[in-house]
């Protein structure tokens, strides 16, 4: 399941990070703190993107990228 399919103020663990090659994207969401065996949560979603929270910080982040995150 990805990211998109989460439920608000549920924590999950990442399983993978799919970016499909993009190394870029890849270390973009490693220095965010998102990659496999961290806790993320779903803090609300907002037309095409969510906020998620991942460590100590909070991110918005768009659908697309959600998609790439699996829980």
């Amino acid at each position: 399941m990805d990211l998109t399919s989460a439920n608000i103020s549920q924590e999950y663990i990442i399983k993978d990070v799919n970016t499909e090659g993009d190394e870029d994207l890849k270390s973009f969401l490693f220095s965010l703190g998102c990659y496999s065996g961290e806790p993320i949560t779903v803090v609300s979603h907002m037309k095409g993107g969510m906020v998620v929270s991942i460590k100590d910080g909070r991110y918005n982040i768009d659908n697309e990228l959600a998609k790439s995150i699996l829980i």
